[in-house]
């Protein structure tokens, strides 16, 4: 399917929200026409806009180097609308002032490691970055990470960026023809390679030096044809292993096969058959943008969410013993149980949100609190001996040391040494994760918006937890009201963006799941903005 992107030769500037566009931490919008009720709102000139937006933010950043040339980085996924964004971006950078470095196909880890990798000629360290993704989400999207040597950008700063981006967008909604990038200040290498070449060296280092410390290893990629397959043959084949059977490696925009997304269960059966049908040590899958990942043993088993948490845990642990674990709220009570109890360290469950959970890791370094990884549930994982990015592949390295390392000094052979480490991990039986959406039309928000409507159900839920006996509330807790009941847990807690309140829930029976789901259901069933008609399928 060949892309179609609006050129935005709108004549309204008001047709473009650019507030709507931020997703916290990133830029989401649509990108590709053709989705019922999706309009375009991430057009080639919305594009340009926020890229000379970042530059003239980065500028005002770096007023100390205003003696040279700052560089901008900027790679993309593999989705069908990036090569035009990418020309797009490169206009806006560049009628910015600033240099372009284009990288092509990439991840959006690279992008992080070219602010803060020396090497001239590739024209590194940048002073900035842009990934061009929309990380899982469907074909028809795209968006924007933004990063500097210090990490992403924060919140505030995507504000900042998109309210100069509306400024510049009015003035080229009147330009009749858009002026092409200079092309004397656009470079292209093959960044991905450096990148890839410091993984290497990662895992030879872990295992002693070995050059080819992964020989008689079977390992199995399923890139779900993102931008992961580089893993294949610039990691693992340098490293000696074996990957036949390996899967979905070419970088196709339409994902065809199934959603790159570690956390989707098609996804994960995939990777698992895979695994299983070719007899491999180990399968490993990346989400489109490679900064998330999970792994499946040799037996089939998934090591995602709270197993992929607690395996990597467990290798931090053993390096760092008694260190500070962060991760997102909906991590079970069986990992808590096996950080502190089994492993001895500290968890720190904290809010929702990749950018949260790693800044919260930084956060308690910065006030004497030792931590050294902060993961989110997602995938998500960054360890402060990668200076906190947050990097799926990276993840996968840490997995692939072990197995070296265990191998070389005869404690084992095979993904079993990785399964051994987490086999004290208690999982719940049963789990739900229920969307529980607002009407934000509906009368019962008064004049008030979905996000007073949310708190106002959540501190009702809050007084009944603290009134009723059966019911024990967390004693620490950053986000939403998170409760133990009927042997297991739950958690209702307001969306970062949406209308909706997500509920986790966890038991050891589809009967005690049903119970917690029906003293949720007592709490909220009064508020008619709410609607139930997912929770009560638990009921």
């Amino acid at each position: 399917m060949a892309a179609t992107v609006s050129s935005g030769n709108i004549s309204s500037v008001e047709k473009v929200d650019f507030k709507k566009l931020q997703n916290g931490s990133d830029i989401r919008g649509v990108a590709i026409a053709g989705v019922e009720g999706e309009p375009v709102n991430l057009t080639e000139r919305v594009a340009e806009a926020i890229a000379e937006g970042f530059a003239n933010w980065l500028v005002e950043k770096k007023k100390g180097d205003a003696a040279r040339q700052l560089r901008v980085s900027v790679g993309h996924d593999s989705r069908i609308s990036a090569d035009i964004l990418q020309a797009a971006v490169a206009r806006g950078i560049t009628r910015g002032g600033l240099g372009v470095v284009l990288y092509g196909l990439a991840s959006t880890p690279a992008m992080f490691y070219s602010t803060v990798t020396d090497r001239e000629d590739m024209f590194c360290p940048v002073d900035g970055s842009i990934m061009i993704t929309a990380s899982h989400l469907p074909y028809n999207r795209n968006g924007f990470k933004f990063f500097t040597s210090s990490g992403g950008l924060g919140k505030a700063d995507i504000s900042n960026i998109l309210s100069r981006a509306a400024d510049i967008y009015a003035r080229l909604s009147n330009e009749s023809v858009q002026a092409s990038a200079d092309s004397s200040s656009i470079k292209k290498v093959p960044f991905m390679d450096e990148y890839a070449s410091s993984l290497v060296e990662a895992v030879r280092k872990g295992a002693g030096g070995l050059e080819r410390p992964l020989e008689g290893f079977h390992i199995i990629v399923d890139a779900g044809n993102g931008a992961g397959g580089f893993f294949l043959g610039k990691v693992l084949v340098p490293l000696g292993a074996s990957t036949s059977g390996s899967q979905f490696l070419e970088p196709d925009g339409m994902f065809p096969n199934h959603i790159p997304n570690p956390e989707d269960k098609e996804a994960m059966a995939a990777v698992k058959k895979a695994v299983l049908d070719n007899g491999a040590d180990l399968g490993i899958i990346f989400d489109t943008d490679v900064d998330r990942a999970a792994a499946v043993d040799s037996n089939g088993n998934e090591m995602n969410r709270n197993g992929l948490i607690a395996l990597i845990a467990a290798i931090i642990l053993a390096e760092h013993p008694g260190t500070t674990i962060v991760t997102d709220s909906v991590t079970s009570d069986g990992l808590t149980d096996f950080i502190e109890n089994k492993l001895g360290g500290k968890h720190h469950r904290f809010k929702r949100g990749y950018k949260n959970v790693i800044d919260e890791g930084i956060r308690l370094n910065s006030v004497g609190q030792e931590c050294h990884l902060a993961i989110e549930t997602s995938g998500h994982g960054a360890l402060k001996e990668n200076l906190w990015l947050d990097d799926g592949a990276y993840l996968m390295v840490k997995l692939l040391i072990k197995m070296a390392a265990a191998k070389a000094a005869g404690e084992g052979i095979g993904s079993k040494v990785l399964t051994d480490l987490i086999q004290d991990l208690q999982e719940a039986e049963v789990s739900a994760e229920i969307r529980l959406k607002i009407d934000q039309n509906h009368s019962d928000l008064g004049s008030g918006s979905f996000r007073d409507y949310g708190e106002r159900i959540l501190k009702h839920l809050e007084s009944v937890t603290d009134s009723d006996p059966n019911l024990k509330k967390a004693p620490v807790n950053y986000e939403g009201v998170r409760v133990s009941a009927h042997g297991g847990w739950f958690l209702l807690r307001l969306s970062l963006h949406d209308p909706v309140l997500p509920l986790n829930i966890e038991g050891p029976s589809k009967a005690a799941v049903q119970k917690i789901a029906g003293v949720v259901h007592s709490v909220v069933k009064d508020y008619k903005a709410l609607d139930l008609k997912a929770l009560e399928k638990y009921l």
